[in-house]
């Protein structure tokens, strides 16, 4: 069984950092794409950051310049670097783990496994 554990998460102000990480246990053995994902209250998941297991980033246009995936095969560790917060950026924060596909989908219905999210809210 696959499973993403989330940490990182916290209250910060605006303009602070904050590094995400997500351990993959389980289909460790094969490759996969890993994203980061995001839901505020009342909006619908969106897609954030994503990183193929060959090295291939994506990122949503808000947080690029700002937001870093980054990845460690051999730990199993995705890491999500996010600078220079803003209010915008409060949400549940999701890993979630692609094993049909090479490329960086950005649907939420692409990915397979999901972490429980992390909670990252940024005080003005």
């Amino acid at each position: 069984q696959v499973q993403l554990v989330e940490s990182g998460g916290g209250l910060v102000e605006a303009g602070d950092s904050l590094r995400l990480s997500c351990v993959v246990s389980g289909r460790t053995f094969d490759r996969y794409t890993m994203g980061w994902f995001r839901q505020a209250p009342g909006k619908e998941r969106e897609f954030v950051a994503g990183v193929s297991w060959s090295g291939i980033t994506d990122y949503t246009d808000s947080v690029k310049g700002r937001f870093t995936i980054s990845r460690d095969n051999a730990k199993n560790t995705v890491w999500l670097q996010m600078n220079s917060l803003n209010a915008d950026d409060t949400a549940v924060y999701y890993c979630a783990a692609d094993y049909r596909t090479w490329n960086v989908p950005s649907r939420p219905g692409e990915y397979d496994y999901w972490g429980q999210g992390t909670q990252v809210t940024v005080s003005s």
